[in-house]
């Protein structure tokens, strides 16, 4: 746990130096509330080491297990319904897909592109959320199953681009720029340690497969598939 402090710290400190930097030197102001400033420093660094702890101790050693679980039962179903299972339910839950529908909803209603009330504006954001989220599913089937046909990622990495780069040119120019970032805040805290388990378990178990090159992968899927489904939910909404 202490060596997880250090290096929250560590990894912390080139962002603390860039903001005092700018702070002091450039703007040439105190900080403000300068005690709390340095409390949620403090809660931050905390916060940074049990999540690394967290990971270590559960979520990485428990994708490991289930993928590799899956993959020696043998059953390419289930192994498929797990990978859609993981991708859906990891994405919902993900606070920065959260954020950023619930915001793109108000934006939306106060352009007047949406009717400005609560019932809209939810149904709205709940869409684009499960829209995401059946998209990382699906993503991860696909990944999955490039791991065990070994098929090669940069072919479907630039068809997906290809796709979305069409998708682009009917899609309305409001959900552009959404969909481009859905393609970001999918790939958070919740879904990237899950989801890189599960390739390394898979391609550790299956034979032939390398997880140093079969295992990664799945998360360009899980950025790549969202941009191109919520461009189509905002041609269809």
């Amino acid at each position: 746990m202490v060596k997880n402090l250090i290096d929250s710290l560590r990894d912390l400190l080139p962002i603390i130096v860039v903001i005092a930097f700018f702070q002091m030197v450039v703007l040439q102001q105190p900080f403000p509330n300068l005690t709390e400033l340095f409390g949620g420093l403090l809660a931050v660094v905390a916060g940074l080491a049990l999540f690394m702890q967290g990971l270590n101790l559960s979520l990485f050693p428990v994708g490991e297990g289930m993928a590799e679980a899956f993959a020696r039962k043998g059953s390419v179903f289930w192994i498929m319904t797990f990978a859609f299972a993981l991708g859906f339910g990891t994405t919902v839950a993900e606070p920065a897909l959260i954020a950023v529908s619930g915001e793109a909803a108000k934006v939306k209603a106060a352009a007047g592109l949406l009717a400005d009330t609560e019932a809209a504006k939810n149904t709205y954001a709940t869409g684009l959320r499960y829209t995401v989220a059946v998209s990382v599913g699906l993503a991860l089937v696909v990944g999955v199953l490039r791991i065990i046909k070994g098929w090669a990622i940069h072919k479907i990495i630039i068809a997906g681009y290809l796709t979305i780069v069409t998708l682009t040119q009917f899609a309305p120019r409001e959900i552009i720029g959404i969909a481009y970032d859905s393609g970001g805040v999918t790939t958070s805290t919740i879904t990237v340690p899950l989801v890189t388990a599960l390739g390394i378990g898979l391609s550790t178990v299956i034979k032939g497969r390398n997880p140093m090159i079969d295992g990664f992968g799945l998360i360009a899927f899980a950025s790549l598939f969202p941009i191109a489904f919520v461009l189509l939910y905002g041609m269809v909404v």
